[in-house]
């Protein structure tokens, strides 16, 4: 699988940004109160949310170049929850406003890492972060799963099918974490090489295209209908998987 550097990683959040950027832009005045792809949330409810954590992921950094670090969210799990309720039924020209300043905020904390040359900038990747106890480029990856996932989350027609490549891939990693520990995924996209995710004696092998497999992983609804579980060359259901591994409760 492709490694992700901080160089690409970088063009990576300026892609998902300009992608959330150019969805919100078509969205009307009635579509903020309208159903999301995510059960109990409005889009109103997505858009709060990828403006909370592109700020929360911003701060990260700038206390990172100080040598701090800080909680993810003011007032943790129970905040972010709190800002998102109290923000989701802004009229439009004020979710864009506050998505814009967040995106714009984010990357330009990104961005200052690859403006600081050598080994400095490469220090800036490494730096510490309280989210998940990682360094500065879990973040970036973090906040590349945000912004990509829930874009389809916003369920405007642009779902996991758009997913690339690269980014169905870290996933494949990322998730293997959801793995039940008596199981063994091996996990077949077609026209590429089985990745093994999980260390347990119970294989069941999943095929498909690459997004729908990333897609389920990720807890969303696969869209190309490719996906099939196999045990022993017999079909079977789809495994369970745990849940979302990450510091606060899944969304």
């Amino acid at each position: 699988m492709t490694a992700i550097t901080p160089d690409t990683l970088l063009a990576e959040l300026h892609k998902a940004a300009d992608a959330v950027s150019s969805l919100v832009a078509k969205l009307t005045e009635a579509d903020v109160p309208a159903p999301s792809a995510l059960p109990g949330w409005t889009r109103g409810h997505v858009l709060a949310h990828i403006a909370g954590i592109s700020n929360a992921m911003a701060r990260q950094l700038e206390y990172a170049a100080r040598g701090e670090t800080v909680e993810l969210y003011d007032g943790g799990y129970e905040g972010r929850t709190k800002a998102i309720e109290m923000s989701a039924g802004h009229a439009l020209a004020q979710h864009r406003a506050d998505l814009d300043a967040a995106l714009e905020r984010a990357l330009r904390a990104f961005d200052s890492l690859n403006g600081n040359a050598g080994a400095v900038g490469a220090a800036g990747w490494r730096a510490p972060i309280s989210y998940r106890g990682g360094v500065v480029l879990d973040g970036g990856l973090a906040l590349w799963r945000e912004l990509v996932i829930h874009a389809s989350d916003l369920n405007t027609g642009r779902g996991p099918e758009t997913w690339s490549r690269p980014f169905c891939e870290h996933l494949f990693t990322f998730l293997a974490a959801r793995v039940p520990e008596e199981q063994k995924l091996v996990l077949q996209p077609l026209g590429m090489q089985p990745v093994t995710i999980g260390t347990g004696g119970r294989s069941t092998v999943i095929s498909g295209m690459v997004t729908d497999i990333a897609a389920w992983l990720a807890g969303r609804e696969p869209s190309l209908g490719s996906l099939r579980a196999s045990a022993a060359a017999d079909g079977v259901d789809l495994p369970e998987l745990l849940p979302w591994p990450s510091g606060v409760p899944a969304k």
